[in-house]
């Protein structure tokens, strides 16, 4: 059974339903995902690492009620691990049980390449799927140039072109979620058939809502100083800015070691839950913790 994408009415029922989902978004996501669902089309969400993109496309695939289907990006990524490859294995033991039957070489060949022996990667499940899917995209910009030029096809027509099999059409079109961190500026091509959003560091009140989604006892005035701590060292210039998901672990490892509140001695054991490189704790730890704490109480 098909969503059915006219029950979105508006941009605001996407934002209660994600609300639901535990997934806090605010107006301009909500926005250009009612009109990539009203539009059909692809949707880039560019930002820093951290911010929320790839959860976005888990969120959407929960409102939704439908697969999410993942493809993550990198360099080298080739058609057989992003679209399909054959099982050679099975095929060679297709060829040895069929040499003494009596069928043409032409007859052999059209079995061993047919359907039962393709073994279908993300791009191809995604177009061959019986319920429209979410198909992610994650990290565009750290495939290869190649591969980008490659996505256009699938893009533009949602077709696949197999050569022993012909042009595998999107029974459903999929919907289609890229992600992107920035490391390279993507083609124009690319660009023009996807929608676009920017998804930056949330404000320090949404921040403050999405710790509290996900650790609902958790005390709001530990919460807010926690969050203005996390903004403060994002305007540092460190090795890894802290992201939501760092915000979340933080908040999870106080309440895992009891703390309640935030002094030198709950920071400086729980220092690794935010900031994941040893120069970056090192910088803070040197620069001293307890002006770091002085510094950043919210006012």
């Amino acid at each position: 059974m098909q969503f059915d994408y006219g029950a979105v009415s508006a941009p605001d029922f996407i934002a209660d339903q994600f609300d639901k989902l535990g997934y806090v978004v605010d107006e301009e996501l909500s926005t250009i995902l009612f009109l990539m669902l009203k539009l059909g089309k692809p949707l880039l969400l560019e930002g820093p690492p951290g911010v929320g993109k790839t959860e976005a496309a888990t969120a959407l695939a929960d409102f939704l009620d439908t697969e999410l289907l993942r493809l993550q990006c990198y360099e080298g990524l080739d058609v057989n691990s992003a679209v399909y490859e054959w099982n050679y294995q099975k095929q060679l033991l297709s060829i040895r049980i069929q040499e003494n039957m009596d069928r043409s070489e032409t007859e052999k060949e059209s079995h061993i390449f047919g359907e039962d022996f393709l073994l279908k990667r993300p791009l191809l499940k995604a177009i061959t799927a019986s319920k429209a899917p979410v198909l992610l995209i994650d990290e565009i910009d750290r495939a290869d140039e190649e591969f980008e030029a490659f996505l256009l096809e699938l893009l533009s027509a949602f077709q696949i072109s197999i050569p022993e099999m012909g042009t595998v059409k999107a029974q459903h079109r999929p919907l289609v979620i890229l992600t992107s961190n920035r490391t390279r500026e993507l083609s124009d091509a690319l660009k023009r058939r996807c929608l676009y959003h920017w998804v930056n560091y949330p404000e320090m009140e949404k921040e403050v809502r999405i710790v509290q989604k996900h650790l609902p006892d958790i005390q709001e005035n530990l919460v807010r100083e926690l969050v203005h701590i996390v903004h403060a060292l994002r305007e540092r210039k460190l090795d890894k800015s802290p992201g939501i998901a760092e915000t979340i672990d933080w908040a999870s490892g106080l309440l895992a070691l009891g703390y309640r509140e935030l002094n030198e001695e709950s920071i400086a054991k729980s220092l690794g839950c935010v900031l994941k490189s040893a120069d970056d704790i090192n910088s803070i730890k040197m620069e001293g913790i307890a002006s770091l704490l002085a510094s950043t109480k919210p006012g």
